[in-house]
C-alpha cells in the first residue's frame, strides 16, 4: 500500500461532520500485513474541543456480537459446545420462553414454541428472539408488561418471549446475549474473562473490554443525538457501566485501532502475529451461508425511530456465524462473501477476504443508520476507500 492516497477518504469524513450528518467520525482500514489508513474528524465530545481519533474509546454495541460468536466457536472447536444442541441443555432457563402470538386487547397471547431452539439458531438469529426496536409486537409486549429490554443490564430482560418459532425466520435480536450465557456455562467462568483470556488477550487488544477503568473512561466518547436546533449534543452514557451481566450482544468498548486487530485476525483465517483464535475451517464457516434455507429479509422496519432507522438492504444478503454476508459483489465496494456488521451507536465494520482488506468506521450517535446521515457515510467511506485502492 506504499502508493495509497487516503486524501479522498479524509474529505468524506470531514464533509460528514461539516454537514452535521454525524457528530464526529473515526475510520481505519487494514490488510493482512497492517493498518494502511487512519482518519478522523470532529470532536470526541461536541463542544469539548478535543479531537476524536482512532485511539478514542467507543461503545461498539453489536460489533460485540462477532467477538462473543468467536468465543462460542472456540468452545465448539474444543469439543465443549454442540451447535445442534438445544440452548436449554446449557442454560435451562431458556426452556421457559414462549412465543408471543399476538394480543387479546392489551393482553399478550403466548404459546409454547413448535420446536426447541439450538445453539446454532442463536448464532444465526433464527431462534425467534428479537429486539424491541425492530419488532413492534415485542415493543408493545415490553410496554404492556414493564419487562425491561437489554439496555439497562437487568437479568429480567432474559424473560422476553420469542416472536417466531425457532428455525422459521431471521429475526435480529438478543440471541447473542443468550449465547454469552451459553459460553459462560460451558467455559465455567464469566464472559469478560473468556473474552480476555481467549481473544483480546492473545490478540493484544488491551483497549477492548466490557468495563473501562478510570483512565479509559476519560478517553471515551459519549453517545450524541441531535437537538431540536439540529445540533449534535452529548446525551451521556445511555448504558450502565455496572450491568448485572456482561452482554455478548452489545457490551464491549473498543478503539478503532484495537478492533481492527480482531478484524485482521479473521481476514488472516483466524491468526494474527502468531496468536490463533480460530481455525481456518471455522473462519470459512463463519463467512458461509448458515441460514439453512431461512430467507434473509430485504429490509427490517423500525419499531422505534428514535433508536434506529429502517434497515434497507435489498436482495442478495445472508447470514453466517455472527456476520452479515453479501452474496454478490457490491459495485465499487466490497466483493462477494465479505463479512460485516455494525453497532447501534453507528459503528460499522466489514472484512473483504477477496480484496484482502478490512475496515471500520465509528461514531457514537443515535438514531442508528439514519438513511441520509450515518448510513450514507458508511457507503461514502467504503466507495472512497475502494477508489483509493486503484
Amino acid at each position: 500500500m506504499s502508493t495509497f492516497d487516503g486524501s479522498g477518504i479524509d474529505k468524506v469524513l470531514a464533509a460528514a461532520v461539516e454537514d452535521r450528518a454525524v457528530p464526529h467520525v473515526a475510520a481505519i482500514a487494514a490488510d493482512r500485513d497492517g493498518v494502511f489508513y487512519e482518519g478522523a474528524a470532529g470532536e470526541r465530545v461536541t463542544g469539548g474541543g478535543e479531537p476524536v481519533s482512532t485511539s478514542t474509546h467507543f461503545r461498539i454495541m453489536s460489533m460485540t456480537k462477532m467477538v462473543a460468536t468467536t468465543a462460542a466457536l472456540q468452545q465448539v472447536e474444543q469439543g465443549r459446545l454442540d451447535l445442534d444442541a438445544p440452548v436449554e441443555e446449557y442454560v435451562p432457563q431458556f426452556a421457559e420462553l414462549q412465543v408471543l402470538d399476538g394480543f387479546d386487547g392489551d393482553t399478550p397471547r403466548l404459546r409454547a414454541p413448535a420446536s426447541r431452539a439450538t445453539v446454532k439458531h442463536l448464532l444465526t438469529h433464527t431462534s425467534g428472539l428479537s429486539y424491541w426496536f425492530w419488532n413492534a409486537d415485542l415493543a408493545r409486549y415490553e410496554s404492556l408488561t414493564g419487562l425491561p429490554n437489554v439496555v439497562p443490564g437487568d437479568m429480567a430482560a432474559f424473560g422476553a418471549p420469542l416472536v417466531a418459532d425457532p428455525g422459521t425466520r431471521f429475526e435480529y435480536g438478543i440471541n447473542t446475549d443468550w449465547l454469552g450465557r451459553v459460553v459462560e456455562a460451558v467455559a465455567g467462568t464469566t464472559l469478560d474473562v473468556v473474552v480476555k483470556e481467549n481473544i483480546t488477550g492473545p490478540l493484544g487488544m488491551d483497549d477492548t473490554m466490557f468495563a473501562l477503568d478510570d483512565a479509559r473512561q476519560q478517553n471515551k466518547t459519549p453517545v450524541h443525538a441531535k437537538g431540536e436546533d439540529g445540533q449534535w449534543a452529548s446525551i451521556g452514557n445511555v448504558l450502565p457501566d455496572d450491568p448485572a451481566w456482561w452482554a455478548g450482544g452489545h457490551g464491549l468498548h473498543s478503539t478503532p485501532r484495537d478492533y481492527v486487530r480482531f478484524e485482521r485476525a479473521l481476514l488472516r483465517g483466524g491468526e494474527l502475529d502468531g496468536a490463533r483464535i480460530l481455525s481456518q475451517e471455522t473462519v470459512d464457516a463463519a463467512f458461509s451461508d448458515q441460514l439453512d434455507g431461512v430467507p434473509f429479509p430485504t429490509e427490517i422496519v423500525t419499531a422505534d425511530p428514535a433508536t434506529t432507522d429502517t434497515l434497507h438492504l435489498g436482495p442478495g444478503w445472508t447470514w453466517g456465524y455472527g456476520l452479515l454476508l453479501n452474496t454478490a459483489d457490491v459495485p465499487g465496494r466490497r466483493r462477494a462473501w465479505s463479512g460485516a456488521w455494525a453497532g447501534l451507536f453507528n459503528t460499522h465494520f466489514w472484512i473483504d477476504r477477496t480484496t484482502g482488506i478490512c475496515a471500520s468506521i465509528y461514531t457514537n450517535s443515535l438514531p442508528f443508520i439514519t438513511e441520509h446521515e450515518a448510513w450514507k457515510l458508511y457507503g461514502d467511506f467504503e466507495e472512497a476507500l475502494y477508489g483509493s485502492l486503484g
